[in-house]
């Protein structure tokens, strides 16, 4: 419990105390207003105050000023009790409220609490601790056994497991040695590394995602800023409703003046609008902090609100379905040998880092002599054209051969080809092949059974591959052989199939498919960890390359909608119950306290639940994790 918390605790007890005391002692006239003004001044000084500053500024309607004319108004009608009480549970609920959203904030607070407080940077005179905003790019940092990643780089000497839980939400420890990749926010939980900075610290990819999470309160759901206009409206027209309340009654039917101004400040306490205004805020972050623990960043409320209601999910192939690693499996030359084959892709494709690329170099395996290639050209969606020792190489799909006038052979089978050509002249082709993800069929399986209406492959590989591809996943509709403008017409065409309240999500790789990701209703980044594009790209990224965490996305999202829609339910239906029952007469200034502040608090423990909407449980010891995984270090 926090300085703010004991604090208002003790107000809370002192002036309970002090009631309790103007309760039992036996007074009249002034005397007895002056043993219920204390406590009353203990417990409710400040919120007269704030209400003051508040209309002074220009803000009159809030609750502060309902607590205030309610507890004043029973004053001023000598019913000091209620008065009290008022203010004191008021007090209460206001507390408890209080502690609520802190601990919410403090669970997301623990979860992104991956900025490093220092590096340790290898120098000439030995190891010294800095402060991580101080290491430039081309420094050696070392991380021991314990200690966080501080900034991203690559591995030049060691070999550890890292943690990566806290950007990835995966509990099972990777392995890192000399040459790979390591990113800011990792847990070394053994071994010793040294690094080379690749980034500086403000570039890095814990700062990055922790502005994408502080910024994800800016960009609200619809519900929540239907919630905030929604109490600028509300708070005034209650405040005349109970005016109209305590004087009409009395000026035109003969009611009696005490009894309709009692009614009045009941139906001022009940209204209080607290319980929608915190809750319906909290649920949304509290989702988006549920999410960041499965390694989900969800850029806003706006887009968690708007997951709930995908109705069709679109999917790249390579690299969110398929593993993106690809293989050499058959050399089919024309004429000549499969050496002279490979060799003629690998030059040709030795200036491109496609994944297709890196394959055909790899099965080459020699080392590449860039002075013998000039003018390379990558062409979008269809291969790569360089002048090698003096001859114009081709090498991509049937329609760059077209393109260029080149009578090409279809190769069989259902893999990706890459057709050569010298100077015009087919030379054969290369088949390269790419395995799709253990668990794509059954996240795709998941989706459905969680009620997508519609899943589509959206994929740049000749129609025959792609067919291939979502038949064995169960995906029901295909979109070959098309470039990245083509997969924006055709996320144009989904979104017209979509229902008025349907949306549209499209699931790529963040870098080649940034077009058709902003143009879709939402668009998710898969395996994003340390991709600067992918991060800007999406509404959603997904830190790993895990089909599976989309249906956790799309259970967190629906889950934070309906607790949501519970808390403006149960807030507004109790509250209606309770106004009408004070109208009549029928409640107490007592009921509408303990309704005001029973609703606030259920509502706000309510909203917290959103913060394990993704089923996530984390505490788990490091040493529990590493015998899971069967790692011993």
């Amino acid at each position: 419990m926090n300085k703010v918390h004991k604090k208002d605790l003790y107000r809370i007890f002192i002036g309970s105390a002090l009631f309790a005391a103007a309760l039992l002692i036996p007074a009249k006239g002034a005397w007895k207003a002056a043993l219920f003004l204390l406590p009353y001044a203990v417990t409710g000084a400040d919120v007269l105050l704030l209400a003051a500053r508040n209309i002074k500024k220009g803000r009159i309607f809030d609750e502060n000023l309902l607590m205030s004319l309610a507890s004043i108004g029973a004053f001023c009608i000598r019913e000091y009790p209620e008065a009290v009480a008022v203010m004191l549970f008021y007090r209460v609920g206001e507390l408890a409220e209080s502690y609520a959203v802190g601990k919410a904030r403090r669970s997301i607070s623990a979860l992104m609490d991956i900025r490093p407080d220092y590096a340790v940077k290898e120098t000439g005179e030995g190891l010294i601790r800095v402060d991580p905003e101080d290491i430039a790019v081309g420094d050696v940092i070392v991380v021991k056994t314990g200690e966080r990643v501080p900034l991203d780089g690559i591995v030049i000497e060691g070999r550890a497991f890292v943690d990566t839980a806290a950007l990835t939400g995966e509990s099972v420890p990777r392995q890192v040695q000399a040459g790979d990749e390591v990113i800011s926010g990792f847990i070394n939980s053994g071994g010793l590394l040294k690094i080379k900075v690749e980034k500086t610290f403000g570039e890095s990819t814990v700062v990055r995602i922790l502005e994408l999470v502080e910024d994800s309160a800016a960009r609200k759901a619809k519900t929540e800023s239907f919630i905030s206009r929604f109490a600028r409206y509300y708070t005034p027209i209650v405040v005349i409703g109970a005016v109209f309340l305590a004087v009409l009654p009395p000026l035109f039917f003969s009611g009696i003046w005490s009894d309709w101004l009692m009614r009045a400040l009941i139906f001022l306490v009940i209204s209080c609008p607290c319980a929608l205004v915190i809750s319906v805020p909290l649920s949304f972050f509290g989702g988006i902090g549920g999410a960041s623990k499965s390694g989900i960043l969800i850029k806003g409320g706006n887009y968690l609100e708007a997951l709930a209601k995908a109705e069709i999910i679109a999917f790249d192939k390579t690299g969110t379905l398929t593993k993106g690693t690809f293989r050499v499996t058959q050399i089919n030359p024309e004429n000549g040998s499969s050496r002279y084959l490979l060799r003629l892709a690998a030059y040709a494709e030795s200036y491109s880092d496609h994944p297709v690329s890196r394959s055909i170099k790899e099965a080459f395996g020699e080392e590449i002599d860039p002075l013998r290639v000039t003018e390379a050209e990558e062409i979008s969606g269809l291969g790569v054209r360089v002048r090698m020792d003096g001859q114009v190489i081709l090498a991509g799909n049937g329609k760059l051969m077209d393109a260029n006038g080149v009578r090409w052979k279809v190769s069989e089978g259902s893999d990706t080809v890459v057709h050569v050509a010298v100077d015009g002249e087919y030379k054969g082709n290369i088949v390269i092949s790419d395995e799709i993800k253990e668990d794509s069929a059954a996240a795709i399986a998941e989706l459905k059974r969680q009620g997508i209406e519609k899943t589509v492959m959206l994929t740049g590989d000749l129609r025959h591959v792609g067919e291939k591809t979502a038949s064995e996943l169960g995906i029901d509709a295909v979109y070959a052989e098309l470039l990245p403008e083509g997969k924006v017409i055709a996320v144009e065409a989904l979104l017209n199939e979509t229902t008025a309240k349907g949306k549209l999500v499209y699931v790529g790789d963040g870098i080649n498919d940034a077009p058709a990701l902003s143009r879709a209703d939402i668009g998710i980044a898969m395996g994003a960890l340390g991709s600067d594009a992918a991060l800007e790209a999406a509404d959603i990224v997904l830190m790993d390359d895990s089909l599976s965490k989309i249906s956790t996305a799309l259970t967190i999202s629906r889950k934070t909608h309906g607790i949501v829609i519970q808390n403006i339910a149960m807030a507004l239906g109790f509250k209606a119950l309770v106004m009408v029952l004070g109208v009549l007469g029928y409640a107490t200034m007592w009921a509408a306290v303990f309704a005001d502040v029973g609703v606030s608090v259920l509502a706000i423990a309510n909203a917290a639940r959103a913060l394990n909407a993704g089923g996530v449980k984390h505490g788990r010891s490091m040493r529990q994790t590493r015998e899971k995984a069967g790692f011993k270090i």
